[in-house]
């Protein structure tokens, strides 16, 4: 929570420096500053959450507990890091032309001399990724969750500073000089630099005695780079996909919203997602890994059952608070009480997505636990070629005068939460071919009940917001009046959901208390893990 929170106020801090709707400079910095994180997308979510979590659950029952393969598992990482670093910086220029248009030669340049600058965060993020997906696997869940905090300190306190040195608005991109450059793309890698050297304060609970090896052959690090390669594909289908969408969306660009405010509404989306899902699934996942390293697969039947009633259980209710404050919410991350439509607009149609990313989460890590990466690799790229699929009809329909280009973000933000959605479905349906049953019965109608309760909620923030004033009021007036606005409006739909989920006796409330209780009352000792 303090991590998405300060996240939050960085990204406010920085659209009052470069700003977002119809901003060039905000998208140029967009499309730089995504690179290193969807490098980062590919080692974290794909390659160590498929691969290295469940090999260092195996590594540890090794008789030195796993330290020689993790040492040359970290020497190899580290190797690939620095390479796929030095060769993204070469290929930076072409990187940024994937997703802007050909007829802003400044901008294209404005973000290229950013990429430069950006682009050193792979082999940070990597490292960050390496280290962290190790200490969770150890059972140590706190460190990779409250350093992002420190990286975004940093960023705050340079935005800022940035501003009191060059002015506050920074939206033209003929204003910038390398100075100010370097300064923005410097102070955003420092960020991540921090974040990363942060966990090796940790280190030493893990057990672990890390030393540079080489000496890869013979290790079984040749089945840890066969199963690496599809989710390799995967990650790489699921990039050029995002390219594909931010290079229409920026048709945009210095008009309206684009894929800077894409960027700012999907760091709205991630807050319930990051808070709920990877602080709940994370140790789920863990669970999962073992039970299936151990064949117990009923128990793990169990674990799928469990974590996605509880993930449903607050997953809906955030939903719910987030449909209903959308506009306040977004305007904090705007400038004007106009744009703050466009941004809620954007953030409602990737919203649709949310629940199914959720259960997404559980059943993706359920095929990683058994070390099968090429299923997910064949849904992902379904999901892949619907993203394109209806990006390209959005783009279709823009060019054809039938779709405004102010609503061109909103509409491939759209088609993103449509092909989740169907690739969550056919992901459920492939594991429970390789599983039989998995108790959807169950957790399927805790969903519903969940879905029942959040309608009248929404319908009592909306009710909030409109009451004081609704587009017109004090909520979309200010950015921190729309953080204020949002917290009401929030609390509203809480109360009402819980209430309604207490009224028609949901055993979910039982279990989400169990877990809020030992999240938030466990000793420092205590070993973190789920409650069934």
């Amino acid at each position: 929570m303090a991590s998405r929170l300060t996240g939050l106020l960085r990204t406010v801090v920085l659209v009052g420096l470069i700003g977002s709707n119809a901003s060039a400079v905000a998208d140029a910095f967009f499309v730089a500053n995504q690179l290193p994180n969807s490098i980062f997308g590919i080692i974290s979510v794909g390659i160590l959450t498929a691969v290295v979590v469940p090999q260092i659950v195996k590594a540890t029952a090794d008789s030195d507990g796993g330290n020689a393969f993790i040492s040359k598992m970290f020497s190899l990482g580290t190797t690939v890091l620095v390479l796929a670093t030095g060769a993204a910086m070469v290929l930076a220029p072409w990187l940024v032309a994937l997703q802007l248009r050909p007829d802003n030669p400044q901008q294209i340049a404005l973000a290229t001399a950013f990429a430069y600058w950006c682009l050193p965060q792979i082999l940070f993020y990597g490292l960050y990724a390496l280290l962290g997906e190790t200490l969770n696997a150890r059972r140590i869940f706190g460190p990779f969750t409250w350093a992002p905090v420190a990286n975004n300190i940093i960023s705050i306190v340079g935005f800022l500073l940035m501003g009191a040195l060059f002015g506050q608005d920074l939206t033209n991109v003929a204003v910038w000089t390398p100075e100010m450059i370097a300064w923005l793309g410097g102070v955003s890698t420092l960020g991540i630099a921090v974040q990363a050297a942060v966990l090796l304060l940790f280190w030493r609970a893990t057990g672990i005695a890390l030393r540079i090896d080489f000496r890869w052959r013979g290790a079984g690090l040749g089945n840890l780079g066969r199963v690496a390669g599809w989710t390799l594909l995967m990650a790489l289908s699921s990039l050029a996909a995002g390219f594909y969408q931010s290079w229409v969306a920026n048709e945009a660009s210095g008009q309206g919203a684009a894929a800077a405010v894409m960027s700012n509404a999907w760091l709205v989306f991630m807050l319930p997602y990051s808070m709920i899902v990877y602080s709940i699934g994370t140790p789920y996942f863990t669970q999962i890994a073992e039970h299936a390293s151990a064949r117990r697969t009923a128990e793990v039947r169990r674990d799928i059952s469990r974590s996605i009633r509880v993930l449903g259980f607050f997953i809906t209710g955030a939903l719910a608070a987030t449909t209903a404050a959308a506009i306040p919410a977004s305007r904090v991350f705007t400038n004007t009480p106009a744009d703050s439509i466009d941004a809620a607009i954007v953030l409602l149609c990737y919203l649709i997505g949310l629940l199914p990313l959720a259960i997404l989460f559980i059943v993706q890590r359920t095929f990683y636990a058994y070390g099968d990466t090429r299923t997910p690799f064949l849904f992902t790229l379904l999901q892949g070629v619907i993203v394109v699929a209806t990006t390209s009809m959005a783009a279709a329909l823009n060019a054809a005068g039938i779709l405004p280009t102010a609503l061109l973000a909103a509409a491939v933000a759209l088609g993103q939460s449509a092909a989740s959605t169907l690739q969550t479905v056919v992901a459920i349906a492939l594991l429970r071919r390789r599983m039989g049953h998995l108790g959807a019965r169950t957790w399927l109608l805790s969903l519903v009940r969940c879905m029942v309760a959040a309608v009248p909620s929404t319908f009592a923030g909306v009710g909030l917001f409109v009451l004081l004033g609704g587009v017109d009021g004090w909520m979309v007036s200010d950015k921190l009046l729309g953080a204020l606005g949002s917290l009401a409006i929030g609390g509203v739909v809480l109360l009402v959901y819980v209430g309604v989920l207490a009224l028609i006796r949901v055993p979910e409330i039982h279990i989400a208390t169990s877990v809020l209780r030992r999240k938030l009352f466990k000793s420092a000792s205590e070993r973190e893990r789920p409650v069934s």
